[in-house]
């Protein structure tokens, strides 16, 4: 499908969210206070060009994508304006900050809607420091005008107290589809390490198909793209990253996909590793090929030493030729851009770990089976954690908490999929992967293997509603979700 000025793809223009969704009753917070907010964003129907020959029409921030860099500082209020300028209500989600729950930006949390053509001001203490993002949160189903199937988000930088300084410059890379259609084609990946998995897990996923089949289900929807861009511009049409020779390169990338996963190499260079999710590593790493779930980011130096023209790109192929890429062009050198696919490379998160998994023991551990009933929902997969799909009219709390009790969320995966959990509220720490310990990485979003089990550990320190639930959209949209209740 190609599109010029004159057929513009209409990605905009939601239908009416159903009226009468269920909220959480809370007790009423201060009125917010008087005066200008520090940051404006309005959300609102506007016009991305990927290319001289190819616009689309989305909801975007300010009318840009992404949306506007929020630089923010760790421990310092910030007063934040809320403008909805479209015709259904909106959620926007602060990911990866620990902030009350009538803030955070979920409405499972209880966080009040941002109304149609209304507004919400918002205060917040920003916290922890590092790369962080907003986003909308909103239950989209078979609309694919909303959430992050739409360009509602935008990067967060939180800064700390004291950088550590140790790169030339800093560049933001925000991953993202346009143009998305329903599809009965799903690709699988096959990436990660450790590659153990599970028999009893794959026995169930296929215990699972075959129900599926008697009850006369055709497979299930998946979601797929006719475009994809870095910073809103396809390959080759944005203007390209120039650096010179010796220069240290820190780039903050976002997987902004609503259900991608995504891989980049940079012919002739490695990425050092220095952060995951806005968290610092204990153990910096250089790798070929990044691999980034939806909603991870990673930070990583690049340092300039091989001059060229080269395609910092994606490394599947297809997604690449769609516009998943950027050029990189040194100081005084010209010419085509180079392009040399990888070596296969395995995604571990314990290559960043500290040396020797030290893990304490959790004072309780919460079980948690996820398996999906294929094509039951709309046509699409309807998923379950512990035989339960997540009731959205109901939103009761599945798991109490007590505040300051560690506890270990052990993730058993009966489907062949793999899943970006994500935990609201919270960073998480990785204590292990298909069986192998690990410990010291520290994340608000991990990729779970297919048939694979993980455990990871955090302190319940939020009081209220999280949200726990899998950040591919349709994936959480159909079941893939909890709520944890800690008081």
């Amino acid at each position: 499908m190609s599109l010029s000025r004159r057929h513009l793809l209409r990605l905009g223009g939601a239908t009416a969210l159903a009226a009468g969704v269920a909220t959480v009753a809370r007790a009423q917070p201060s009125p917010p206070p008087a005066g200008k907010a520090d940051y404006t964003l309005r959300i609102g129907t506007g016009l991305v060009e990927l290319d001289p020959d190819t616009v689309v029409s989305t909801r975007l921030y300010n009318g840009q994508f992404p949306g506007p860099l929020l630089r923010l500082d760790e421990g310092r209020r910030v007063v934040v304006d809320i403008h909805n300028d479209t015709d259904t209500p909106e959620q926007l989600h602060w990911h990866g900050q620990f902030l009350p729950d009538d803030v955070d930006g979920a409405v499972e949390e209880g966080t009040p809607y941002i109304p149609a053509r209304g507004q919400r001001r918002i205060v917040f203490t920003p916290g922890p420091a590092g790369f962080r993002f907003y986003h909308s949160h909103l239950r989209a189903g078979r609309d694919l005008s909303l959430g992050l199937y739409s360009g509602l988000a935008g990067p967060v930088y939180v800064a700390p107290r004291r950088e550590a300084g140790a790169y030339d410059r800093e560049i933001f890379l925000v991953l993202k589809e346009f143009g998305p259609y329903l599809s009965r084609t799903e690709m699988a990946l096959d990436f990660l390490s450790p590659t153990a998995t599970v028999p009893a897990l794959r026995a169930a996923q296929k215990t699972a198909e075959i129900a599926s089949l008697e009850r006369g289900l055709k497979p299930a929807y998946d979601v797929a793209y006719e475009f994809a861009a870095i910073n809103g511009r396809r390959l080759g049409h944005g203007e390209p990253i120039r650096v010179k020779p010796g220069e240290r390169v820190l780039f903050h990338i976002l997987n902004a996909s609503a259900t991608a996963i995504h891989s980049l190499a940079l012919p002739g260079h490695v990425f050092r590793v220095v952060a995951l999710d806005g968290n610092p590593v204990p153990r910096p790493a250089e790798v070929p090929v990044l691999w980034l779930g939806n909603a991870e980011r990673i930070s990583v130096i690049v340092e300039m030493k091989t001059p060229g023209v080269w395609v910092l790109g994606e490394t599947v192929d297809d997604d690449r030729r769609r516009g998943l890429g950027v050029v990189v062009e040194y100081a005084g050198v010209k010419g085509a851009p180079v392009w040399r696919k990888p070596a296969p490379f395995r995604w571990d998160y314990r290559r960043f770990a500290a040396p020797g998994a030290v893990v304490s023991p959790p004072d309780e551990v919460i079980d948690m089976t996820i398996a999906a009933r294929d094509g039951a929902a709309e046509g699409f997969d309807q998923f379950t954690i512990n035989g339960m799909p997540f009731d959205m009219e109901k939103m009761a709390p599945r798991f109490r908490l007590a505040r300051g009790r560690r506890y270990r969320l052990r993730f058993r995966n009966a489907t062949d999929d793999i899943h970006p959990i994500h935990l609201h509220r919270h960073t998480f720490e990785l204590t292990s992967i298909a069986g192998a310990p690990t410990s010291g990485v520290r994340k608000d979003v991990a990729m779970l293997g297919a048939f694979q089990e993980m455990t990871v550990d955090f302190t319940a320190d939020q009081p209220g509603l999280s949200l726990f639930h899998c950040h591919m959209q349709d994936h959480m949209d159909y079941g893939f979700m909890a709520l944890f209740d800690c008081a």
